[in-house]
């Protein structure tokens, strides 16, 4: 039972690492690429996306987005997704502490604690940033953008 329950964890670990590809996504999502036209399903099995393409077929396309706004703009309801991605930064950071505290009743009745310390060390911080955006107008692409 034991080895049962570590080969599952295994493979759920495993499975959470595969990339989402536009592949994937159409045969987790049958239906939403049935109902695209010969021309999008063609840009979708590419990875690509284009003007007129419902908010389905970029998700096909491109996944879902890291972030997404609407809005209005002329009387139309608008929509705008975000794409981003992070880079690994090195910071150098302080950290200190200082301390006094009670511990608890021992051995030997009550006893006091104090401890100083402090340091400077690396760490790694992601900063993000947007690599690909697309607008959407009465959920139809308008127009997008996406990094080089």
């Amino acid at each position: 039972m034991k080895r049962i329950l570590t080969l599952l964890s295994l493979g759920l670990m495993l499975a959470s690492c595969v990339p989402s590809t536009p592949q994937t996504r159409i045969q987790q999502e049958p239906r939403k690429f049935a109902n695209l036209s010969a021309r999008h399903k063609a840009l979708v099995q590419q990875g690509q996306i284009t003007r007129g393409m419902t908010p389905d077929a970029v998700y096909l396309a491109w996944n879902a987005p890291s972030r997404s706004f609407q809005g209005s703009k002329d009387g139309n309801m608008t929509e705008r997704w975000d794409y981003a991605s992070s880079y690994p930064v090195q910071v150098t950071n302080f950290y200190g502490s200082y301390g006094y505290g009670y511990g608890g009743y021992g051995h030997h009745g009550h006893h006091r604690y104090s401890g100083v310390g402090f340091g400077i060390g690396p760490e790694i911080a992601y900063v993000p940033y947007r690599i690909a955006s697309v607008w959407f107008v009465n959920n139809r692409v308008d127009a997008w953008e996406r990094a080089k």
